[in-house]
């Protein structure tokens, strides 16, 4: 091995690493992650795995790291101060929203509280018409004025939308400048930046979240950059972004809202790798970690995306029905939904006597009671420690579990007030997560209108296999699959991505009278502009993958759907987008009517590949004969303590009915009585459930 690439996903509890070599060569490691200083767990991780593979730190040539700084920033409400600059008579746009509600009848719904708000949420007297005639030019000295009032009060960051600046950008891009000149301790983001799009409310949202996550992104990003400098790593820095492909440190540094949901989404890329090698092509993909578990949809050997998302409490998701429950972001994303409650979930019982599993979380620090390290609530980890399922150390031996702990602690919050067995106090604890993880792959599954039964699901995550069998069984999945390395698959799937580019244009008319000429000359634009653009980051023209859409939607309608769209538009290819588009929409909502079609917007995906990209290839582990240990496990309420046989994950070899464990430094595999493992090909644990 001359050279490496390593993969970083930092996660609530540990931050994974994977080693990628020239030749072939993987290792992974796990360290505890570091909340205060997320960049000091990625820099220990670097220089253990790469003291591990033998590998000079300035032999690495590319570090791709997923984070959770912006979505633990939106989570927290750890934002920096921002003030907004819009429209007269816009200032309330964040309140009013979508004038909806996530669900119909639920009266104790709160809407989310703005990121910013009222005071410092300013107007400007400048108009720009839908068509793009400037009506008002932009009076200087009102900007000069509010950038004043701003630094009084102490704003650390600014978002400026103005309405139809998505036409004519005139009035927004003068006071881009005029803050920028007058106020350069400020950080400033323009919504034609980051979204030249039509709507008002969805443009000024993601814009204020842009501006909200600024400064904590851009100061992580800043350290982490000097960090690998300091140890010798002088290979670039790529961001894995929300649509799982991979972007350059500047863009992330610059536009962080397209990073918000950045770690999730590559292990989803991944699975997509995965599954295209081994002819896998309708997969349910749930990741458990730390802190959060998330579930999305490969179908057809496609991975579900979306151009939306609202990060809000309960479950996340892009879902085209459930809107206006949190902080939308109109972004390229891949369709994943997500929810709170991961092995670092914390247990409670509420003032009915319930008991409820997240969405806080012990995290790394303090963390689950059995890592002795200062937690001191009972989480979904004590649970499994409680009950056998966990090993007696985790990461590797690199951490001891403290059984008694967490057998102490559930008695004190759960059993005791409950008049029940810790064991079933334990037991219960690990049924709520399973239900509220079930939610989620329901959210991309039945509320879609897909049966999950017919999937395959796909485990990973340091978690996600201790509960996936569990979690196939109550919604009728009958097998599922457990890929190498599965704790950190996430930190691999970033390292069979590739690197992407977006470009949105906005294109309003009827697709039946838009003339041809138009529509490919603006094509033409959008990839000269990403051939440029990549051009900077070493990709040739014929290196690059471009992948048009056009938004359409129906006449009268409020929203659009993605149709891939042609490099080179023919008059022939406007009834097939038609068809396409009512296919589409058919397929979502059940029916489609025959009104005339809009078309609204045209995007552009733009990837380079340069070949150095992981394969998943076909691989066995070398014949064995290593009998396994045994440990008493409590399996259900039914089966009570069992002895079941614990096999390491190099030496198994497949062929064994349930109960049992397959124990491995990055993660456990939980295999219930009724269910057999064995193993395939590229040596994927694969369960069968009866």
């Amino acid at each position: 091995m001359n050279t490496a690439r390593i993969g970083v996903d930092i996660g609530g509890t540990f931050t994974d690493l994977v080693l990628f070599g020239d030749n072939g060569e993987t290792f992974f490691t796990k360290v505890p992650s570091t909340p205060a200083k997320p960049e000091q767990a990625v820099l220990t991780g670097i220089k253990r795995i790469t003291d591990t593979a033998g590998l000079d730190v300035s032999k690495v040539t590319e570090v791709v790291h997923g984070t959770t700084v912006g979505s633990n920033t939106l989570l927290q409400k750890v934002g920096a101060k921002t003030g907004l600059i819009t429209t007269k008579g816009f200032r309330d746009v964040l309140e009013i929203g979508r004038v909806r509600t996530p669900t119909m009848f639920d009266l104790s719904w709160e809407k989310a509280v703005p990121l910013i708000s009222r005071r410092y949420r300013l107007e400007v007297d400048e108009r720009s018409t839908a068509d793009g005639r400037i009506l008002k030019p932009l009076d200087e000295k009102e900007i000069i004025q509010i950038g004043e009032f701003f630094t009084r009060e102490g704003v650390e960051s600014v978002a400026i939308c103005f309405l139809n600046s998505y036409r004519n950008p005139e009035n927004e891009q003068r006071a881009l400048e005029l803050m920028h000149k007058h106020f350069p301790h400020l950080y400033v983001t323009a919504s034609v930046s980051v979204l030249p799009e039509i709507r008002e409310y969805e443009r000024t949202s993601t814009t204020a979240v842009n501006a909200y996550v600024l400064p904590s992104l851009r100061a992580y990003f800043a350290r982490l950059e000097s960090g690998l400098k300091e140890i010798g790593v002088a290979a670039p820095l790529l961001i894995s972004n929300s649509n799982g492909g991979l972007s350059s440190a500047e863009m992330a540094q610059e536009k962080p809202v397209f990073f918000i949901s950045s770690g999730r989404s590559a292990g989803v890329v991944g699975a997509g790798r995965l599954g295209e090698a081994m002819g896998e092509k309708d997969l349910v993909v749930f990741d458990m970690g730390g802190t959060t578990a998330s579930a999305s949809l490969i179908y057809k050997g496609e991975l579900a995306r979306a151009n939306e998302y609202e990060f809000r409490a309960g479950i996340s998701t892009p879902s085209r029905f459930i809107k206006a429950g949190g902080y939308l972001m109109r972004v390229p994303t891949v369709d994943v939904a997500e929810v709170g409650s991961g092995a670092g979930s914390i247990a409670r019982i509420d003032e009915g006597g319930l008991m409820h599993v997240g969405p806080l979380s012990a995290g790394a620090d303090p963390g689950p009671v059995c890592y002795g390290i200062g937690g001191n609530s009972p989480t979904v980890t004590d649970a499994n420690v409680v009950l056998g399922f966990l090993p007696a150390s985790l990461a590797g031996g690199t951490m001891d579990l403290d059984v008694a702990g967490a057998r102490a602690v559930i008695k004190r919050d759960l059993a005791d007030p409950l008049k029940l067995s810790i064991e079933d106090a334990a037991f219960g604890i690990r049924e709520v997560a399973n239900i509220n993880m079930a939610r989620t792959i329901k959210a991309v599954t039945v509320e879609r209108g897909v049966d999950p039964r017919n999937f395959t699901l796909l485990a990973f995550g340091g978690s996600g296999p201790v509960h996936a069998c569990d979690l196939a069984r109550t919604l009728g999945i009958r097998r599922v699959i457990f890929p190498k390395s599965p704790g950190v698959f996430t930190a691999t799937g970033m390292l069979a991505a590739k690197v992407e580019r977006y470009f949105l244009r906005p294109l309003n008319g009827f697709l039946d009278q838009l003339p041809v000429e138009q529509v490919n000359t603006l094509l033409t634009e959008m990839r000269s502009e990403a051939v440029s653009l990549l051009a900077e980051e070493g990709y040739q023209e014929g290196q690059v993958d471009f992948n048009f859409e056009a938004d359409l939607r129906f006449k009268g309608q409020d929203f659009e759907l993605p149709i891939a769209l042609p490099e080179n538009v023919t008059e022939a290819h406007r009834e097939s987008l038609r068809a396409a588009f009512r296919d589409a929409y058919k397929g979502i909502y059940g029916y489609a009517s025959e009104d005339s079609v809009e078309i609204v917007n045209i995007r552009l995906n733009a990837s380079g590949n340069s070949g150095n990209r992981l394969q998943f290839v076909a691989q066995r582990p070398e014949p064995s004969d290593a009998q396994p240990a045994t440990r008493k496990i409590y399996f259900s309420r039914d089966d009570q303590w069992l002895d079941t046989p614990i096999y390491e994950r190099s030496t198994f070899q497949g062929g064994v009915a349930g109960p049992l464990i397959i124990q491995s430094p990055d993660t456990t595999i939980v295999i219930p009585p009724r269910a057999q493992a064995d193993l395939d090909a590229f040596g994927n644990v694969v369960a069968t459930l009866a």
